[in-house]
């Protein structure tokens, strides 16, 4: 299966963040810990040139904290990038990350010019959650599927202008590998995705990556021998049955998923620093 998944107010979205961006001091990029690389819009990074740019690493508690760390490393001997791993639900952490901008900004200590922050990013990664905690309420809409916000919002708040974008992705997914991913993490609308594929292409990489996990969530002492048997024996142990005991392997893939993107698995990365792409352990 391949992956496409690019709604018509995307290719607008981006034509106004690429006129926003010339107007604010400090652009905040929301990526998902889990996986940096494949949930980082390289249209948005060419559209950056010397603009102090702030990846925010979101779920970090979902991620391998040491993956993470290694990440952060990476993008810190960026030149003009700030990384930081943060709770976009946590507002303790957030007003660090509010304290970063302003220390970034030009503007920084100038009364009646507040600092100019535009927060960008793919679907689903968190950027209305950090919105609303950096405002104290809630302002822009949350949801658990991708592409919630489709128009910009403009928020004044104590010496910050925030401007909250739509999710945007790119037309074309050469990078297949990069797009399950994504699929995987919940970032690609349902429409456009294969559950039971998704599901296998995640088995396949918990069994290698992660098989210790995966044993003490499902409570077995050794892993079925494929993806396919794995997905069948979770689908059984959740209750995924059709009629005659049948296992309703969409069904069985998708409560995979859902446990998968809560965390209830433990804590895992989708791709490491070192090749921009999961490597074997």
């Amino acid at each position: 299966m391949t992956i496409r998944w690019y709604p018509g107010h995307m290719g607008k979205a981006l034509e106004s963040i690429a006129d926003l961006i010339k107007k604010v001091d400090v652009v905040i990029e929301v990526l998902d810990a889990r996986l940096p690389s494949s949930s980082s819009n390289h249209q948005l990074q060419a559209l950056r040139r010397t603009k102090p740019w702030v990846k925010v690493l979101n779920k970090p508690d979902l991620a391998d904290p040491a993956v993470t760390a290694a990440w952060l490393k990476q993008f810190k001997s960026e030149t003009g990038v700030s990384a930081v791993a943060i709770s976009a639900k946590k507002q303790l952490e957030v007003k660090k990350l509010i304290k970063l901008c302003k220390e970034l900004s030009p503007r920084n200590g100038r009364l009646g010019f507040p600092t100019r922050v535009m927060v960008v990013g793919i679907p689903n990664v968190g950027k209305s959650t950090l919105i609303n905690t950096m405002a104290g309420r809630s302002l822009a809409k949350v949801g658990d599927k991708p592409a919630i916000t489709t128009v910009n919002q403009r928020i004044e708040l104590d010496g910050i202008v925030l401007s909250d974008t739509p999710g945007v992705l790119w037309p074309e997914m050469d990078d297949q590998e990069g797009a399950y991913r994504l699929a995987a993490s919940g970032a690609i609308g349902a429409n456009a995705l294969d559950y039971h594929t998704v599901g296998l292409f995640a088995a396949e990489y918990l069994m290698r990556r992660y098989p210790e996990l995966l044993k003490s969530r499902y409570k077995v002492a050794e892993l079925s021998e494929s993806p396919s048997a794995l997905i069948e024996e979770i689908g059984r142990s959740l209750g995924c049955l059709i009629a005659g005991g049948e296992i309703d392997l969409n069904r069985a893939s998708e409560a995979f998923l859902r446990e998968l993107r809560a965390g209830k698995i433990g804590r895992i990365s989708f791709e490491e620093p070192s090749l921009s792409q999961e490597v074997d352990s």
